[in-house]
Parts: structure tokens; sequence; C-alpha cells
């Protein structure tokens, strides 16, 4: 399984410019965020890519996008790999919204307002990150599996942290349950 965190946002610009919240709400991907995603699909393109795993942020969706088209999938919205809520940016948008712009990703049964109401600590996401690891584990396909997420969700998967667009290798069977 291949995690790869989002593309460069507006909102990890304005956030290392001073380290204070700047309020930006499911904060969308720059410019460049958008040429990291670009390159990282071609980057990535050789590789035998069956099913694709995006979190429900714009960020995410706008990540996926290019893999999806490279690839010829569709993408699955999976709420388990969002990111730890604790900033602004983690206030989502509403699947009505969502889907609107993503018609054709796979929502399943996500509820329209998906995020959480308060911070998640980090207990809460290492159990999440926990669940994901054995679901993807049972799965057939999951050396073919990409996941698009984000910097929290991918150190708690692996105990790495991770730059925009970076991606992490997992094998199911080991690491997640090294971190312990």
């Amino acid at each position: 399984m291949i995690l790869i965190r989002h593309g460069q946002s507006e909102f990890n610009v304005q956030f290392a410019a001073n380290r204070v919240d700047p309020g930006i709400e499911d904060a969308p991907l720059t410019a460049l965020g958008q040429e990291q995603a670009e390159a990282a699909a071609k980057t990535l393109g050789h590789l035998r890519i069956t099913r694709i795993i995006s979190s429900p942020y714009t960020r995410t969706l706008q990540t996926a996008a290019p893999f999806a088209r490279h690839f010829g999938l569709p993408v699955t919205i999976s709420p388990l790999v969002l990111e730890r809520y604790a900033y602004s940016c983690d206030v989502g948008r509403p699947v009505s919204h969502l889907t609107q712009a993503w018609p054709e990703h796979d929502f399943g049964d996500l509820p329209d307002i998906w995020w959480p109401a308060q911070t998640e600590s980090e207990r809460a996401t290492l159990a999440r990150a926990g669940k994901f690891h054995v679901e993807m584990a049972a799965q057939p396909d999951h050396e073919e599996t990409l996941v698009v997420s984000h910097w929290g969700f991918i150190l708690a998967m692996t105990g790495r942290s991770v730059t925009n667009c970076e991606w992490v290798v997992l094998e199911p069977d080991a690491d997640f349950m090294a971190r312990g």
C-alpha cells in the first residue's frame, strides 16, 4: 500500500509563515500543490494501482485527481484516513457539496457532516489508523492500493513525518504493529 500526503495547500503556506492557524476551512491546493500532485502521479505511474482511497478533504481529492485520471480508476472516499482534527483546515465541506464537485467519486454512506466536532487525541488517531490498517491487511489488493491522506494520519500509520506529496510504502503485515 502506498500512502501519499496531499500536495501543498493554502493552509500549509499561511501556517508555515508564522505557525498561527489562518482560519482556512477545507483548504484547497495551491498551484504548487497541483504541480506536486501531477508530478507524483507521473512518477508513480509505472506502478500497478488497482484502487485509490482518499480522505474527503478538498486538498486530498485534488491530489487524488491526477492519479485517478492516470490509472483510470474511481476514487473511494474513506473517513478513516482523515487528518487528525486540530486546525481550521480540518473542517470539511458537506458531502452534498463534495458530490457536486466530484460526482465520479464514491462517497459511499459518508454522512453530510463527516468531520469531527472537536480536536482528536493522538490516541484516537492511532486507533483509527489501526482500524484502517486491519481493514486493509485483509484486502487482497492492499499492495496495489494508493491512499491519499494527511500528515497526521500517515504519521500514525508509519511513524514517519512526510512533506507535501511525499509517499511511503506500507507493508500491512509489519509496519503498523511495529509502532505498537
